[in-house]
């Protein structure tokens, strides 16, 4: 690897401000975090507030839902059923 070139990869908690959800993880956005917020371990670390997370991914949460105003899955099953 050459030196000088690659970003710094570091520490980072994100917030998800959507659902009150914070994890510790690594990764290279710390460089361009404004805040810190202290974690559980004592340490303080460089917040980045995202909009959506696990947490509130309807996919993650089980509230996804297929929008099928037309029929359009029933045309296609039935015109594929054999």
């Amino acid at each position: 690897m050459k030196a000088g070139i690659h970003p710094d990869y570091r520490d980072v908690v994100f917030f998800d401000v959507t659902s009150d959800f914070k994890i510790l993880t690594r990764s290279t956005l710390a460089a361009g975090a404004k805040e810190t917020v202290k974690w559980e371990d004592g340490n303080e670390y460089p917040l980045v507030k995202i909009e959506i997370s696990s947490a509130s991914h309807p996919f993650y949460t089980g509230k996804h839902k297929v929008m099928d105003t037309s029929g359009r899955i029933d045309k296609f099953q039935r015109r594929y059923a054999r």
